[in-house]
C-alpha cells in the first residue's frame, strides 16, 4: 500500500480543519498557501471529502470548510478512504479475483490479508481527536488567536 500525494495532502487539510473548529471556516487557499499546495489539487480532494461526508461547505462571507463530523467520529483510515487511498496491498487483498492469476489462494495469501487488517485497523483507531491532543499544545496559541499555520 503507498499512501499518494492525494491522501497525505487530505489528511494534512483535514488535520488542518480539526485543529481551526473552534475558529472560523477555513478557505481552500488558505489550506493551499499554508501547506504550499495546489488550489486546484486541493479542490478536487475537498471534493471528494464532502462527497463522502467528512467536510462540509460554508458559503459567505468568512465561509470555507469546516468538519462535518466530530473529530473523534473521523479516523484517518475515513480520510483516505474518502480520498481513494485504502487499496489493498495485493490483487487479493483488494478482493478482485480477477486480478490475481491462482486459482486458490497461494501460501502468502494470509500475510497479505493479515497485514492489510492491521494496517486497516491501525488507520481506523486513529481519530482526528487523537491527533489534535497530541499536537494541539504545539499550536495552541495560533488556534487560540485564530491564526493561520502549517502541520
Amino acid at each position: 500500500m503507498r499512501i499518494t500525494t492525494k491522501g497525505r495532502y487530505g489528511l494534512r487539510a483535514v488535520i488542518k480543519l480539526a485543529m481551526s473548529t473552534h475558529t472560523r471556516p477555513i478557505s481552500i487557499s488558505t489550506i493551499a498557501k499554508g501547506e504550499n499546495v495546489s488550489s486546484e489539487f486541493l479542490e478536487q480532494i475537498f471534493y471528494k471529502l464532502k462527497k463522502a461526508g467528512v467536510i462540509r461547505s460554508i458559503r459567505g462571507p468568512g465561509g470555507g470548510f469546516v468538519l462535518n463530523r466530530k473529530p473523534e467520529e473521523i479516523s484517518v483510515k475515513d480520510i483516505l478512504v474518502a480520498v481513494g487511498e485504502m487499496g489493498g496491498l495485493t490483487p487479493c487483498t483488494l478482493r478482485r479475483r480477477t486480478l490475481c492469476d491462482r486459482p486458490d489462494p497461494c501460501s502468502a495469501h494470509e500475510i497479505w490479508t493479515g497485514l492489510q487488517e492491521r494496517i486497516s485497523d491501525y488507520l481506523t483507531g486513529i481519530t482526528l481527536k487523537d491527533i489534535v491532543d497530541k499536537n494541539g499544545k504545539k499550536y495552541a496559541p495560533a488556534i487560540e488567536a485564530g491564526s493561520d499555520f502549517s502541520i
